[in-house]
């Protein structure tokens, strides 16, 4: 049996109280415990992206990694960019190109781009590229994502 404990984490600016294994991903107890649902569960084994959320300004998969190893950490989920109501740059950008078709990867990618622009505003093609390695697209359409990028960069 899992042993449960219970423990804190800053999650889009607010301290939330979890009981949950320690083991537990960082993942399910967004989803499950604060229903924070944009992270999305694709392969469980951190090579999609879809899980992806912030943690102290960088993208990190969250399907394996364990909670309670961010206590103490900035995390901030998709749910959490959006600033009283305004949606970020990235998240406007994909919007303005079309950037969705089923948009199951989208938060993952929303948020890897936001780590990025965040970090470097005019990121060379081949740094929007690999920011973006780690996400994967199942309905094709990575070209219109990286056309929001380079639109957004260039303005």
């Amino acid at each position: 049996m899992a042993e449960m404990r219970t423990f804190e984490l800053k999650v889009n600016g607010e301290t939330r109280e979890i009981t949950a294994d320690p083991a537990a991903p960082l993942l399910l107890v967004l989803r499950n415990q604060l229903g924070l649902t944009g992270a999305k569960f694709g392969c469980g084994l951190e090579q999609c992206g879809a899980c992806a959320v912030l943690v102290d300004g960088e993208a990190v998969l969250t399907c394996n990694a364990a909670a309670a190893d961010f206590q103490g950490r900035d995390i901030v989920t998709v749910e959490g960019l959006a600033a009283e109501g305004a949606l970020n740059a990235v998240q406007q950008a994909f919007i303005l190109a079309g950037a969705a078709q089923c948009g199951y990867c989208l938060p993952g990618m929303v948020v890897a781009a936001t780590a990025l622009f965040d970090a470097n505003p005019q990121p060379s093609d081949d740094e929007i590229k690999d920011a973006l390695a780690s996400q994967l697209c199942r309905c094709g359409t990575h070209a219109r994502i990286l056309a929001a990028l380079r639109e957004l960069r260039d303005g």
